[in-house]
């Protein structure tokens, strides 16, 4: 009976914890799209308020983190159940740091809003954005459903980010080459892609997670990589 108890007891501990997961995930979801459309429509007030809302989402990480170490101290969790509460941590961490990316982005729409519009490419930065938003959203998914197969179907898919930031990084170096005048703009516009296709890695090792929560393996860290660029970010 004892034992059910605090089963019970750190199951309720863990769903409290996962909804805060949940929480983080949709104030980054919201993160990701809403600077992506700042960038496009050069609204700085827009990218303000991503920079603002920043803040609920690392107090998130800390409360999450705080909560984790809680439960870790006070149920000792078995070894399959401690797996889980790790994973919480690695999520949080990376929601995080997307976040953060996002932040970024949002920083540089009034440097942007200075500069001549390069060929359409905050149209295709945003659609960049809106692929690793719908990664997101479906690694989230498939985290609260413990769906291995939605997760690797994220996996599979950060390769279409990367061939997106390898055909900008390709258009860049072309408008740079064409015409030094552009060589600013291309610059900020290269580390915003370099951004969001982080994003992308960051979205995969939540993706990641689960895979190995629900087969206690981790997918192939070799995985080939799709950024085939050097120009540092």
């Amino acid at each position: 009976m004892h034992d059910k108890h605090i089963a019970s007891a750190f199951d309720r501990d863990l769903e409290a914890i996962q909804a805060q997961i949940m929480k983080m995930g949709g104030l980054v979801e919201n993160a990701i799209l809403e600077a992506a459309i700042s960038l496009e429509t050069r609204d700085e007030e827009r990218a303000e308020a991503v920079r603002v809302a920043d803040k609920a989402i690392d107090a998130l990480e800390e409360t999450i983190n705080e909560e984790a170490a809680r439960v870790i101290a006070l149920r000792a969790p078995a070894a399959i159940d401690l797996r889980v509460v790790l994973s919480v941590i690695k999520v949080s961490a990376n929601l995080e740091r997307i976040g953060d990316y996002a932040k970024n982005l949002a920083k540089r729409t009034g440097v942007l809003s200075q500069m001549e519009p390069v060929n359409g490419s905050a149209g295709a930065l945003r659609r960049m954005a809106k692929e690793v938003e719908g990664m997101l959203k479906d690694a989230l998914d498939a985290y609260v459903a413990r769906d291995a197969e939605l997760a690797q179907d994220v996996i599979d898919r950060d390769i279409q980010v990367d061939q997106m930031y390898n055909a900008l990084f390709r258009e860049f170096l072309t408008f740079m080459m064409e015409d030094p005048s552009n060589i600013t703009a291309c610059m900020h516009l290269h580390f915003i892609a370099k951004n969001i296709e982080r994003m992308g890695d960051h979205v995969t090792s939540i993706a990641e997670q689960v895979v190995y929560l629900v087969t206690g393996a981790i997918p192939d860290e070799a995985r080939a990589k799709g950024d085939k660029t050097s120009l540092p970010s």
